[in-house]
């Protein structure tokens, strides 16, 4: 059984879901209420988008609502872990968010927690019964959108090892690899490198798990054009798109999820993950 707690996102198709009213008290605080009538001997299964601390405080309410309720076995899914990005500490003075987030959620106790296209190994190491659901049915149908005719790109080093295992999935597609460089006090980036000196007018796909403002996918698209490629598009499993799409108008076509949100008259193709699990 299901309980979609974001009533726009239902990635499991074709199971029974648990009713529910929940909002938020005056003061700041989520609630909910669960309606009881379902079978609580069974699995349930959470799945929330967790975009916000309000957003972790539901889903921590609604799992001891369900305890209260005596239901036993509890999954969870969360497509986009949060603070994923934020798996060092690069300055004193910053915390490691990610162990938060994992910290708490690891007090629910949960059966399992799956997460889509984890940001790095630091995740599913700190998270405790997790299962990372990889992103290679995305690339797959990204591909049968584009044509399979395509280098796939790795825009930095951290990507490296989850692009080649797209590509052995994808039965060896060819991997292009890239570079660049980062002010960790200030976040500003240089030094972009593409390694392949002619890229003979094919097309090319960039494939990363998040595109925030998107400063590294334009400034490796300029050197992609440099370097003669074709069409460019662009594949993040989660978009955030801060600055939105005018400034990403370098891509031919730019493809992601709903793990983070809708998008509804946006330049993007969104694929969604009920289509991908």
């Amino acid at each position: 059984m299901i309980l979609n707690l974001d009533p726009k996102f239902a990635p499991f198709q074709n199971q029974e879901e648990i009713k529910f009213q929940s909002f938020t008290f005056s003061g700041g605080e989520p609630h909910i209420k669960i309606n009881p009538d379902f079978d609580r001997n069974q699995k349930i299964t959470i799945t929330h988008r967790l975009n916000s601390f309000n957003d972790l405080g539901l889903l921590c309410i609604t799992v001891d609502a369900l305890r209260r309720m005596d239901v036993k076995i509890i999954d969870l899914f969360i497509p986009y872990f949060p603070a994923a990005r934020q798996d060092r500490v690069m300055i004193p003075g910053e915390p490691l968010s990610v162990k938060v987030y994992a910290d708490i959620i690891n007090a629910l106790q949960l059966n399992k927690v799956f997460v889509f296209d984890a940001h790095s190994e630091v995740t599913p190491a700190l998270l405790n019964n997790s299962t990372v659901i990889p992103n290679y049915t995305f690339i797959r149908e990204v591909l049968n959108r584009i044509g399979e005719n395509v280098k796939l790109i790795s825009p930095d080093g951290g990507a490296l090892k989850k692009i080649y295992k797209v590509s052995e999935f994808l039965g060896g597609a060819e991997v292009v690899e890239c570079s660049k460089s980062r002010d960790v006090k200030t976040g500003k980036l240089s030094g972009f490198k593409v390694y392949e000196d002619d890229l003979n007018g094919i097309d090319c796909l960039i494939v990363d798990d998040i595109c925030d403002g998107g400063g590294t996918f334009v400034g490796l698209a300029e050197e992609l054009k440099n370097k003669n490629a074709g069409k460019l598009y662009l594949a993040v499993s989660h978009g955030i798109f801060n600055k939105g799409f005018e400034v990403l108008n370098c891509f031919d076509a730019i493809f992601t999820t709903n793990s983070v949100k809708d998008f509804e008259g946006e330049s993007v193709h969104v694929i969604k993950l009920d289509q991908l699990i």
